[in-house]
């Protein structure tokens, strides 16, 4: 080769590894950075510590520094940039640090755009390690030293670890950063951990519980005082919140005296190395807990020991000692956070420590650059409220203002709320005379936190009788969301102390276009902190959107720009119904683009609940989700559930007979489900239409436990049976559950007949229920249980049944045709207009509904008629039609058939069987990628035929068998397009993804959701568009009606793709192919491929 032909290659490959590398970056930055030293007037600000208060104290400064007059460097001794820590459990939700970001994605060294567009030198991976006062210099670990004109210590805390034997062991943790979590997940795998031990009970102990939970390990949360959350709550807070963290499977132990952390080798010193096995307790009478993991999270400690090497004031207990102006006793150096002691006091929330960096950052503005910031009076940092709102272990826990006032305070009066059956504990505390708010305690139920925080905090006049503050709106029957105050100085986020009138400025300066809930939450900082104040500001951007003559997008998809009752309306009103009797035709006349996982479901429904055709028939397959589409409901490992029918919860001994006997048969979990009925576990699809078969020569229908649409009628057995019993609850329940089976909905339904007061069927938690009087029946709409469980409220009262039916036609089918998508009867109803004469939505309903004020009552019958008389068992649809029935088989281009054994472990569990269990994200088993990106790029492939194209169904996916591999073949006809990939998603390994819905992006990538978690990815290359991971993809062409896959050898592709290779195991054990003659192949590639080395 000439020397001009190998320079060329070399400084082409050298342009390849810088950018592969981030070499090109490093160059540019560095070149910056020079440039900028050689500005002598500019000063030079450290800021010793990269966390979210250093991070926001660089913010505001830039922001101040209009005239660019200083140059910023900060030194992070972590591998990556500022994160949120606050946030720092979610961190398991995606194992994505980037989600955690102060400012934008991180790249592969740890950094972010935002430093080079600003100007400031990071320095990762450096941990300062003198800072000397008298020349003015900071120095890392690397060695590099910085000259300074301020210097800012933002260096934070540290986990404190109380001196208990056995801290030193294998095993011990802190909870701190995200390598704390990644070495707790690393330990836990490597040791198969089952049981942890979190050593404290505060907010970080708690959190570091939740953390611990997350991984799939038993969590003890070892509390030295008597209740948690002391600083924060009372023994009545206490019991209300291990009540709601019990419930979760965790176990708490107030009181607890750690004595030492015992080795494996039953060792209690400080030098042992054995793993950690116990804590021993000093208390009387308690045993050893055995744990295998513990993590300290029993405060903190200021990182002042840079501080305490130089002439800085270091106060008796920790912490650097500031000013009102954040100043130490140094002039040039300031400090923030929770390294800053002010008034003796470290402030270990993140709002206190984003206050500081805001009073800092103008100091230095106005003070060391030289601005005049028009400031009336000199900035200062006074202290801090400490009220907070958190979420907890899944539970709100709030405290504000003086929560617990000195025992020898006379001026005061306490109101408290107990019930511990809700799991709400909410405690006013109110000066003695009742007219002024000091502070309170809010455990279960914080949703009228703000309000109740401003009176006690701000002041203001309180009811006549203060104790209609104290019942939690859920006791109400409130549901809808606390009403923000209009007062532009109210408070909304804590965290970042951003009030309502910035948020509205901020949405002014955007404009309507530019106002998206991302853009106003990164300019204003609100929702940034903890994001507990998120709903307030898409509230307050809705609002302030209307005032400026726009609106908050409440569109149902990037595809439709409308939302579901606006599409709804526009579809039921059509002049010709033909041409919106379909998803390609509503999308052609109303919508644009290929369609999603969310309005392609969405239709489906709308089209369900006005034309109740078979909704496997016709192209509707292919808009149905996950559980429709099978008719059944996808469980754990890709098998499926069946829940028969059983209206109003009777069944005959034939039916239980034969539900036994098919169970037996199929090896089906059964279980009761909590709504009279009987679920059957772990069927393959293929088995289902034998199942339905089965079942329906008993006379058992499909329950539509898979469906959005009425689940079940329950009811107690009333008058039949009952003493107390005054109508025949049961035969009314199965006439309500016999009319509305199969009706659609845009959720779930559910409902229940109690026949009496006594209210066994729990009438009044359900979408809609009936009590029965003397009378006839009371009538309820609008309950619902779950997360957030609401009371339905009475519509009307004695009327017989005829009329119940009457008024739950017009009010099922009102809310069929104006709700939002996925949206329960509950926040629906609670956000209808009020009556004409006040009385809140359910005023609203009576009017529409028996007073037919809208004039649409005739429609309402007549469509709710039309559902009733076209109702079909979709499950006996299918075992009649030959053609519906091979929708269900496994793999369209064989009968073979591979078992759910074959794809997921199933274990022994009570005399049943069920698939084990799902290790957390990041452990073997999940998360699965290839290798290589190109895994088979060097393999000699071949055409391969595999089925007619008539085999592959129109607009979604269909599996296929290629030796021992599942792939996934899309016939994505509304393009034309086919593409072919891994059947199993990477997630979880399970092999589902053809039954996943297919469409495309507002770029017009055509993509497939995992039916499973809605992963998404890229059909024709794999690549995820969500998540990091990827499919493994293979060309298709058509030749005739012949669909050819051009794949490597069964061999190979069994190798990387085979089912046995990559079936979910309790105990998982890699495939090990070293030394084979198939490695050799796979290494060697294709045979004829020859490499010439230069």
């Amino acid at each position: 080769m000439k020397a001009s032909a190998l320079s060329l290659l070399f400084i082409t490959q050298l342009a390849a590894d810088v950018d592969s590398f981030g070499i090109k970056s490093l160059f540019t930055r560095n070149t910056q950075l020079r440039a900028t030293n050689d500005e002598s007037d500019k000063k030079r600000v450290v800021v010793i510590g990269n966390g979210m208060v250093g991070q926001r104290f660089m913010e505001n400064l830039i922001d101040l520094d209009t005239d660019k007059k200083c140059v910023i460097s900060t030194f992070c001794e972590e591998p990556r940039a500022a994160y949120n820590r606050v946030k720092l459990t979610s961190y398991f939700e995606t194992r994505n640090p980037s989600a955690l970001s102060m400012t934008s994605e991180f790249d592969n060294e740890g950094r972010t755009p935002w430093y080079e567009e600003n100007n400031v030198e990071l320095l990762l991976n450096d941990k300062v390690v003198s800072v000397d006062t008298k020349s003015k210099t900071v120095t890392g670990a690397s060695g590099k030293t910085i000259d300074y004109d301020v210097a800012v210590f933002a260096t934070g805390s540290y986990p404190f670890v109380p001196p208990i034997p056995g801290k030193q062991r294998p095993g011990v943790f802190v909870y701190r950063t995200i390598e704390d979590l990644e070495a707790m997940l690393a330990y836990v795998k490597e040791n198969n951990v089952k049981s942890a031990a979190v050593i404290g009970g505060g907010l970080l102990g708690l959190e570091a519980a939740k953390a611990v939970a997350d991984m799939k390990v038993e969590s003890h949360i070892i509390e030295f005082a008597p209740i948690l959350m002391c600083r924060q709550i009372d023994q009545g807070g206490h019991d209300a919140l291990v009540g709601k963290i019990e419930e979760m499977g965790l176990k708490v132990h107030c009181g607890a005296r750690t004595e030492s952390f015992v080795g494996e080798n039953g060792s209690t010193d400080m030098e042992d190395m054995s793993p950690v096995s116990a804590l021993r307790f000093s208390n009387e009478g308690w045993d050893d807990l055995d744990v295998q993991m513990v993590v300290v999270s029993a405060g903190i400690k200021p990182r002042d020991e840079l501080a305490r090497d130089t002439d800085i004031a270091v106060g008796e207990r920790g912490g650097i000692v500031v000013d009102e102006q954040l100043k130490t006793s140094v002039d040039g150096t300031y400090a923030i956070g929770e390294i800053a002691l002010y008034n003796n006091f470290i402030y270990g929330l993140i709002a206190p420590g984003y206050d500081m960096a805001g009073v800092c950052s103008k100091i230095i503005a106005q003070e060391e650059l030289g601005y005049d910031l028009g400031l009336e009076e000199k900035p200062a940092f006074t202290g801090a409220d400490l009220s907070t709102k958190l979420k907890l272990l899944g539970c709100d826990v709030a405290s504000f203002g003086e929560n617990q006032p000195n025992p020898d305070d006379a001026d005061v009066s306490n109101l408290v709320w107990n019930d511990p059956i809700g799991g709400i504990y909410r405690k006013l505390i109110f000066n003695k005379a009742g007219t002024r708010l000091r502070g309170g305690i809010l455990v279960g139920d914080a949703s009228d936190y703000s309000k109740l925080h401003k009176l006690a905090v701000q002041g203001g006049e309180l009811p006549e009788n203060p104790a209609m503050l104290l019942a939690p709106s859920s006791a109400r029957g409130d549901v809808e969301e606390e009403e923000l105050s209009e007062d532009p100085n109210t408070q909304v986020c804590s965290c970042n102390d951003v009030t309502r009138g910035q948020i509205a400025d901020t949405i002014k300066e955007l404009g309507v276009d530019g106002a998206t809930l991302k853009e106003v939450k990164t300019c204003s900082k609100a929702g940034t902190g903890c994001g507990g104040c998120e709903p307030d500001v898409k509230t307050i951007l809705k609002q302030e959107l209307e005032k400026l003559g726009g609106s908050l997008s409440n569109h149902l998809c990037e595809h439709f720009s409308y939302s579901r009752p606006e599409l709804m309306a526009l579809v039921r009103t059509d002049a010709d119904p033909t041409s919106v009797d379909s998803f390609e035709k509503i999308l052609h006349k109303h919508g644009h683009g290929d369609g999603c996982e969310i309005c392609k479901p969405a239709v489906g429904s709308i089209l369900a609940s006005l034309n109740n055709g078979i909704i496997l028939d016709d192209g509707r397959d292919a808009l149905q989700d996950t559980n429709d589409r099978s008719l059944a409901n996808m469980q754990r490992g890709g098998s499926y559930s069946v829940v028969p029918r059983v209206p109003g919860g009777e069944i005959t001994p034939e039916q239980l007979v034969q539900m036994g006997k098919t169970a037996k048969k199929y090896n089906l979990y059964s279980k009761i489900t909590g709504a009279q009925r009987i679920d059957f576990f772990g069927a393959s699809k293929y088995q289902l239409p034998d199942i339905w078969e089965e079942l329906g020569s008993v006379g058992l229908e499909s329950g539509h436990a898979y469906g959005k649409a009425l689940r079940t009628v329950k009811s107690c057995v009333g008058s039949t049976w009952c003493r107390y019993g005054v109508q025949d609850s049961v035969g009314f329940a199965i006439r309500v559950e016999n009319r509305y089976k199969g009706v659609r909905s845009p959720h779930k339904m559910k409902s229940a007949v109690s026949g009496c007061v006594r209210e066994c069927a729990e009438a009044q938690g359900k979408d809609f229920g009936m009590i029965a009087t003397e009378n006839g029946y009371n009538l309820y709409v609008g309950g619902n249980g779950g997360v957030n469980p609401v009371h339905a409220q009475l519509l009307a009262t004695d009327i017989d049944e005829d009329t119940v039916i009457k008024y739950l036609d017009r009010y099922i089918m009102y809310y069929i045709l104006t709700a939002d998508r996925l949206e329960r009867t509950a926040p629906w109803q609670a956000k209808l207009p009020s009556g004409k004469n006040g009385g809140g939505p359910i005023e609203h309903l009576k009017e529409v509904i028996i007073e037919d004020s809208l004039g649409i009552c005739d429609e309402l019958d007549r469509r709710m008629q039309y559902l009733v008389d076209t109702y079909h068992d979709e499950w006996a649809e299918v075992v009649k039609d030959p053609a519906r029935r091979a929708k269900f088989k496994q793999f369209v281009n064989t009968d073979e058939v591979q078992t759910r054994e074959e794809m997921i472990e199933f274990i022994d569990q009570r005399g049943q069987v069920r698939p084990t269990d799902w290790l957390p994200d990041g452990q073997p088993q999940t998360n699965w990628k290839p290798d290589t990106t190109d895994v088979f790029s060097r393999s000699e492939k071949s055409w391969v035929s595999v089925g007619k194209t008539s085999d592959f169904a129109p607009n979604v996916g269909s599996a296929i068998l290629y030796g021992d591999s599942q792939l996934a073949v899309f016939n994505n006809a509304q393009r034309g397009e086919w593409y072919c990939t891994q059947n199993m998603c990477p997630h979880k390994q399970a092999f589902v993804l053809s039954q996943g819905i297919i469409g495309g992006t507002a770029d017009g990538i055509a993509k497939v959701a995992c039916p499973l978690h809605k992963k998404q990815f890229d059909l024709a290359d794999g690549k995820g568009l969500d998540s990091d991971l990827s499919l493994i993809t293979f060309a298709v062409k058509i030749e005739g009606d012949e669909v050819m896959v051009e794949l490597p050898s069964t061999e190979e592709v069994d190798a990387i793709l085979g089912t046995k290779g990559l079936r979910v195991q309790s105990s998982c054990s890699e495939l090990d192919i070293s030394g084979t003659e198939l490695e050799k192949e796979i290494l060697n590639g294709v045979r004829n491929t020859t490499v010439t080395v230069i």
